[in-house]
């Protein structure tokens, strides 16, 4: 079994405030909530680690730029990932 990946020690040398943490948090489980119900290739073990950090990395740069609304950062999180990673 992968251990779960956490988007906060990404977090940890960021500028981000405990209320931004904890958007960019529940709009990363939210991301990875929909790719485990929709049974893609992504939520597999093998890919699984590789998945999440790509997720993570695109929320944080997002969240950077400015962007702090949990279901835009999800749902362009999971496009990004659709549109460059093949599944």
């Amino acid at each position: 079994m992968v251990a779960t990946m956490s988007i906060v020690p990404l977090l940890a040398n960021t500028s981000f405030d405990p209320e931004a943490v904890e958007t960019l948090s529940a709009a990363f489980d939210d991301a990875w909530a929909k790719i485990k119900q929709s049974g893609s290739t992504f939520a597999r073990p093998a890919y699984e680690r590789g998945a999440r950090e790509v997720l993570a990395k695109c929320i944080i740069e997002m969240a950077q730029r400015g962007e702090r609304d949990r279901r835009h950062l999800s749902e362009s999180a999971l496009k990004f990932l659709a549109q460059n990673y093949m599944q």
